[in-house]
């Protein structure tokens, strides 16, 4: 793999919390009606992207295409030659920010030779970003005023987070039957990256790298499934295997 240097690593972190740092200050100081309307264009992931998807996507094309190619759910693959790719949601829970649903963030992944690298997620409501970048370390900042902050994980989750259940109701019989608690709150990267504090989290469908590359990056060293049908992660066997099992009984 190509050295990287420390040039570029602490200025690729600084990049991407500057370019969060505007788009947190953007939505709470200008976003309008008009931010939140379909832009009647549809984007690389398939969405009618809206406004703030095309003002957030060019706030990251400014600050990260310097750093290498952009592969951005709004706007596909932006190619300049370069080794590196930057995997970019600029919003992740669109549905969410658009109805006013306080869950939504942003997602942001570097990849080299095809290995990712580095992953961020911004969650936009709290104004913590969460990064895994070039070690294994996991940093939690304040985009506020750049303060560290201590991630404390529960030993006792209650609930798991199920994206998409509602598409799959036999699924969701199955879980009341056996007692799994779950939300489905519609930002696949945030509750990804922050698996450790759930029971697990289910993805069930078309699963794009936009969503998932970022955090699985972050959440690495979990029980792990992913096939083209679902992405299963859990800190519990327990609750992996049982939820892998009814996966199976409903042909997964």
């Amino acid at each position: 793999m190509k050295t990287i240097t420390e040039l570029y690593k602490k200025s690729f972190i600084e990049a991407v919390i500057a370019a969060n740092k505007e788009l947190y200050t953007y939505i709470n100081t200008n976003l309008s009606k008009n931010d939140l309307e379909p832009s009647n264009t549809i984007g690389c992931g398939g969405d009618n992207s809206l406004n703030i998807d095309l003002i957030a996507e060019n706030i990251f094309i400014k600050y990260l295409k310097e750093f290498g190619n952009i592969y951005s759910e709004e706007c596909g693959k932006l190619s300049n030659d370069k080794e590196f790719l930057i995997i970019i949601d600029p919003i992740d829970g669109s549905d969410n920010i658009a109805s006013n649903l306080l869950y939504y963030g942003t997602s942001v992944a570097l990849k080299l030779d095809n290995i990712t690298i580095a992953g961020f997620i911004c969650n936009l409501v709290t104004a913590q970003l969460k990064y895994k970048a070039f070690t294994n370390e996991i940093i939690n900042i304040s985009l506020v005023d750049n303060s560290l902050k201590n991630e404390v994980f529960s030993t006792k989750s209650s609930i798991g987070i199920f994206e998409r259940a509602y598409a799959y109701p036999k699924i969701c019989q199955d879980f009341y039957e056996n007692k799994i608690k779950y939300r489905s709150p519609g930002a696949v990267a945030l509750s990804l990256s922050s698996a450790k504090n759930y029971n697990f989290v289910l993805i069930i469908g078309a699963i794009r790298e936009f969503d998932i590359a970022a955090a699985l990056h972050i959440s690495s060293g979990l029980f792990t499934q992913h096939t083209d049908k679902f992405l299963l992660i859990s800190k519990n066997e327990r609750n992996f295997s049982l939820i892998k099992e009814i996966l199976k009984e409903n042909s997964l």
